[in-house]
């Protein structure tokens, strides 16, 4: 596959290219492990720690894992985006089809968006039916040989200059540009975001800032591209590797990295990040000697206590979350209490998560991979001596499941 991934114009930042109560629990009708049988909610030695004291500070100066995510920079990731889709053909790939067959590619994301944030954010898509003819042969804008910020501005601005006599741009948050399928120098799907230090793109009295290209690659992953390309404009980062195996660190677990992953719900963590859980819903320990058991309530579904952080740094902590093959996540390859690590220092591309396999010896079924099949399940520990990390999985079953944390 090839990886998606936004372009930036700041100059640190390179653009990427091609494209991240155990008894309650038990009457709930868990299944429990040997161990389990007789837990009770232990007692802390220390209070609680309330769930502003697990948040990252983000350290790139981009899209990171951070909370304090840039609002100038990135579109706010809660209520209803405005969205308008254009449609695009070239001098050199004139358009010889309907627009309908396009927009339903697109269609389904903003029901996938909803659903994965529980209502919390929504695409308002309205499409321009009509072929938009762009000024320049579609191999003149880069795609293929590098894109640079500059180039991909210069097709972003074209487009909506090309469009402006057919559509209000003061009514839309951002834009989608969907070139004809005869296009093929139009290759992949990156995201547009704006450099506040430049004069951008204006139509209409209205500045727009942030957009999504698409290109071959939507017939391939759909609306999942969607997701993922409209993830960026919130601020999330890639959690496929630029390096290397490309899916080592997250495998399938979230639509910012594999994006034909089987479990691409957004992390607990990023659905945290984004405004979606709520600070009531995350239980917290970010000192030493604090301890706790907690119910998990899977992320799929709306309510309850979606992720458990376990701070062990400045920009690092370790998140559990319940995982179960429904919703977004229905063909899911393994399911029960996800564990990873969060870096809000690691740059996009390089692992700001890293998920911990569980079962690093399990045959992956079909369609499959390793990472994939990482779920701990009721009986399993997963520790960090280093950081004084222990968390016991205790119970498991339909409703989420129970585990144990432990700062030491």
């Amino acid at each position: 596959m090839s990886a998606l991934s936004a372009l930036s114009a700041v100059p640190a930042v390179p653009a990427r290219l091609g494209v991240i109560t155990a008894a309650l629990a038990l009457a709930a009708g868990l299944t429990t492990s040997a161990t389990a049988n007789a837990v009770a909610p232990s007692t802390e030695p220390r209070p609680a720690a309330p769930a502003s004291d697990c948040s990252l500070p983000g350290r790139t100066g981009w899209t990171d894992e951070g909370h304090d995510t840039d609002r100038v920079r990135f579109q706010p990731s809660t209520g209803t985006r405005r969205v308008l889709t254009l449609f695009v053909d070239f001098p050199d790939a004139p358009a010889t089809d309907a627009t309908d067959a396009y927009a339903a590619q697109l269609a389904p994301a903003a029901d996938w968006m909803r659903t994965a944030s529980h209502g919390r954010s929504r695409l308002a898509l309205t499409s321009l039916h009509r072929w938009i003819r762009m000024p320049a042969d579609s191999d003149s804008y880069g795609f293929q040989r590098g894109l640079t910020f500059e180039t991909h501005e210069k097709y972003v601005r074209d487009a909506i200059a090309a469009a402006d006599p057919y559509a209000d741009f003061s009514h839309y948050d951002m834009v989608y540009v969907v070139p004809t399928r005869a296009a093929s120098a139009i290759s992949f799907s990156p995201t547009y975001l704006h450099d506040p230090a430049t004069a951008g793109v204006t139509a209409d009295g209205t500045r727009l800032k942030w957009g999504v290209t698409f290109g071959q690659d939507l017939w391939r992953w759909g609306h999942k591209v969607v997701a993922h390309e409209t993830g960026h404009t919130f601020g999330l980062p890639d959690l496929y590797s630029f390096t290397g195996a490309t899916h080592q660190h997250v495998g399938g677990w979230d639509v910012m990295g594999n994006i034909a992953g089987h479990a691409p719900q957004y992390l607990g963590w990023h659905s945290w990040k984004l405004g979606w859980t709520r600070d009531d819903q995350v239980a917290c320990l970010a000192a030493t000697g604090q301890r706790r058991t907690v119910r998990l309530t899977p992320v799929e579904r709306p309510g309850g206590t979606k992720i458990a952080v376990l701070r062990t740094g400045e920009t690092t902590a370790y998140v559990a979350e319940s995982r179960r093959a429904e919703g977004t996540d229905q063909d899911a390859c393994s399911a029960g209490v996800l564990i990873y690590k969060v870096d809000s220092a690691t740059p996009t591309g390089e692992g700001p998560v890293r998920i911990v396999n569980g079962n690093p010896g399990a045959t992956p079924p079909a369609g499959c991979t390793g990472p994939d099949m990482a779920a701990f399940t009721p009986g399993q520990t997963f520790t960090d001596p280093a950081a004084g990390i222990r968390i016991d999985v205790l119970a498991g079953g339909r409703t989420g499941d129970v585990v144990r944390l432990r700062r030491s």
